[in-house]
């Protein structure tokens, strides 16, 4: 429930961001986020976050290009169901401006300072604002992985022009947290599911992290007291489990995921 000022009116954002205990609480449940056990609990703490900024709607998206026609994206939505239903039956992530913005730069900004390029990127902003995103601020999470891997925090208002105000300076340090936040808590759990899926050992990283600096077979033979053919079939069980054409790409994959 929002806080109210004296008069009966909803506080504005910079009067919750120049309150020490909003700082406060925020910066607590953005620390939380990396421990958090499941999606439950993080959409749990990401509601809680936007709640005490005086927020209504957030989501969260993680992309993550596996090659040049594989792309995945990944949602925690603290929002509205409908807006995720939508956003998905309508294929949306092809033309969101603000997964694009997040693909481009890693400054935040607000909605109102952007100007979608095309006509299915404001049908894209236009359905968004229905379902409590009048005034929203989207936050990139960049990665060492470049336009591979990248996040992107969307937090809205169903008050227009909510963000607008002097407070849009103070929050923006608090979001970049918790968009980071999350952005890690995402990759450490996509990275722990494909060890899982795919049987990775503790062997197999050793492989990969050899292969990332440039070493032969048979250079690898000799580190591991073994024959350079031992080691291409090494190679060849792990290319398997990692769904990849050469040792070249089982590198590319492992470190987009982290592995390595």
């Amino acid at each position: 429930m929002r806080s109210c000022a004296p008069n009966g009116e909803p506080l504005s954002l910079l009067e919750r961001t120049r309150s020490v205990d909003c700082t406060a609480q925020v910066c607590e449940t953005v620390a939380r986020i990396g421990v958090a056990a499941d999606e439950a609990e993080a959409i749990g703490l990401l509601r809680l976050t936007i709640e005490r900024l005086g927020a209504d709607e957030a989501t969260f998206t993680s992309f993550i290009r596996d090659d040049a026609t594989l792309s995945s994206y990944r949602c925690l939505l603290a929002c509205n169901p409908l807006w995720g239903a939508a956003y998905a039956r309508h294929g949306w992530c092809a033309d969101d401006p603000w997964l694009h913005h997040a693909m481009q730069s890693s400054d935040p900004i607000r909605t109102s300072d952007m100007a979608p390029d095309e006509s299915r990127q404001r049908i894209v902003v236009e359905a968004a604002a229905e379902y409590g995103f009048r005034s929203a601020v989207i936050v990139p999470a960049p990665s060492s992985a470049g336009q591979s891997r990248v996040g992107v925090l969307c937090i809205g208002s169903a008050t227009a022009g909510y963000f607008d105000d002097d407070g849009f300076a103070y929050v923006k340090p608090l979001l970049r947290g918790l968009a980071m936040e999350l952005h890690d808590w995402w990759h450490q759990r996509l990275k722990r599911a494909l060890i899982a899926r795919a049987h990775i050992t503790d062997g197999d990283l050793a492989l990969l992290r050899y292969e990332a600096h440039g070493h032969s077979s048979k250079v690898i033979a000799v580190a591991l007291h073994t024959e350079a053919k031992t080691i291409d079939c090494r190679f060849q069980r792990l290319n398997g489990k990692l769904g990849v054409a050469n040792r070249r790409d089982a590198v590319r994959l492992g470190k987009l995921y982290g592995l390595i």
